[in-house]
């Protein structure tokens, strides 16, 4: 087992986490001596549907992706999640089974936080059981949307809608926002669609002058 990660280094890497942001120093400061560095090479399962778990795990540097397995056998990414955000919380508070898969998108660097150790947390601070409450509504919202996007809009609505939700990097243009490296197959994952349609849909909001490209970044409108 990695040793726990030395308690100025966590504290410094937890302040810039939103997340923690509203936890006081004295919480942050037992979070850090019990939190474990992992590190991840790129494709590595972090985290297996199916399995329990024991940790719940936050993002210091990389990015990973969410996925689960359809009846038919056939990988659907749910979800990808980068710097900042967490995951493997769920398993912690009702004990199931991992209900999805995290697989590492790039070499990942995470911070380790075991069931035990992330109960008495909560028990102990209000403001993080608060932040995780609120992170887990806005996932549960985000889940509607989408549900509500599958039912009644467009597959041209829906690549628009994802796409503005991943476009988070900056870039040269100031009126637009770079998504992560994406491929037409994963958007296609995510939306609930085939690759084939996806690559039509992206094709004609090139073609409209709303989606731009850069190798397998899509660059979108701030405003939208």
């Amino acid at each position: 087992m990695n040793p726990p990660l030395r308690s100025s280094e966590a504290l410094d890497s937890l302040r810039t986490i939103p997340l923690f942001s509203s936890v006081s120093d004295d919480d942050l400061e037992t979070i850090a001596s019990l939190l474990i560095e992992r590190r991840f090479p790129k494709h590595k399962t972090i985290v297996e549907e199916g399995l329990a778990g024991d940790y719940m795990y936050v993002i210091r540097e990389g990015r990973v992706k969410v996925t689960k397995l359809s009846g038919d056998g056939r990988e659907k990414i749910l979800e990808m999640l980068e710097s900042g955000a967490f995951f493997g919380e769920m398993s912690l508070l009702d004990s199931a089974p991992r209900s999805a898969s995290v697989k590492a998108l790039t070499d990942v660097r995470i911070f380790a936080l075991a069931r035990n150790d992330f109960l008495n947390v909560l028990r102990r601070s209000s403001d993080l059981a608060l932040a995780v409450i609120r992170e887990l509504t806005q996932r549960l919202r985000q889940q509607d949307e989408q549900a509500s996007a599958l039912s009644f809009q467009r597959v041209r609505q829906r690549t628009q809608g994802l796409l503005v939700r991943l476009a988070r990097d900056e870039t040269d243009d100031p009126e637009r926002r770079a998504t992560p490296s994406l491929t037409h197959q994963q958007i296609a994952d995510m939306i609930g669609t085939s690759r084939e349609t996806v690559t039509r849909a992206v094709k004609g909001l090139k073609e409209e002058g709303w989606l731009r490209q850069d190798g397998k970044n899509y660059l979108v409108p701030i405003d939208e």
